[in-house]
């Protein structure tokens, strides 16, 4: 489970939530400048609240009156943003494994093939990143997140940059993910059929305030 509680202070805004969010797919939704993309960082531990306590599960990732903040390479977290930010000099094959550099061995749960069989890019990975398709970078990018065996998955916007034919290409793999690695996810959208569609709770945002949280 993640428990989130924090307060962020900018010269003209400000974000203040409290929300959890259990297994499974969990949609944070609302309208561009809601502040989404700022629970999502809090979280990755990209940026640090002015106030809060951040935990998953036991273990606490940032909490500002005790001062303990967990730094983002050791939350053992997966990111996958609208760009996929591949490394371009790196076969996909080398780009899916790129991020278990940083996994300790022992903690590598998740293997190689099933995730390139579930994402549907066996044929893929001897190819460089600027030979795919913006459906398949994105794929890639996923299967990266997941070959670091994360214990939460951070999904902010992922189909933003793509066309209706990619994101229904890939919201079927997107479906799968929970049910086949059993990690929980926090989808970041403002579309609503992608909400309908994946998530099964849902954290609406308003200005910077969650305002109704629900099936």
């Amino acid at each position: 489970m993640i428990a989130f509680d924090c307060t962020l202070r900018r010269s003209d805004f400000t974000f203040e939530a409290a929300f959890t969010a259990e297994a499974g797919i969990t949609a944070l939704f609302g309208a561009s400048g809601s502040g989404k993309s700022t629970a999502i960082r809090l979280i990755a531990g990209l940026e640090k609240p002015d106030r809060g306590r951040i935990s998953l599960g036991e273990t606490v990732l940032t909490d500002r009156a005790a001062g303990v903040f967990v730094p983002p390479h050791k939350r053992r977290i997966g990111l996958v943003f609208q760009d996929a930010l591949l490394l371009p000099h790196l076969s996909v094959e080398a780009n899916l494994t790129y991020g278990r550099f940083f996994t300790p061995s022992a903690e590598r749960r998740i293997s190689f093939e099933p995730v390139v069989e579930v994402l549907g890019i066996s044929h893929l990975l001897n190819r460089r990143p600027e030979t795919l398709s913006g459906g398949e970078r994105q794929r890639v990018a996923i299967g990266r997140a997941l070959l670091a065996s994360p214990r939460l998955l951070l999904m902010d916007e992922p189909l933003a940059a793509l066309d209706q034919a990619r994101k229904q290409e890939i919201l079927p793999f997107i479906e799968r993910l929970n049910a086949q690695f059993n990690i929980p996810i926090l989808y970041v959208s403002h579309a609503t059929e992608e909400v309908a569609r994946l998530a099964a709770s849902v954290i609406r945002l308003d200005q910077g305030r969650v305002v109704a949280q629900g099936t």
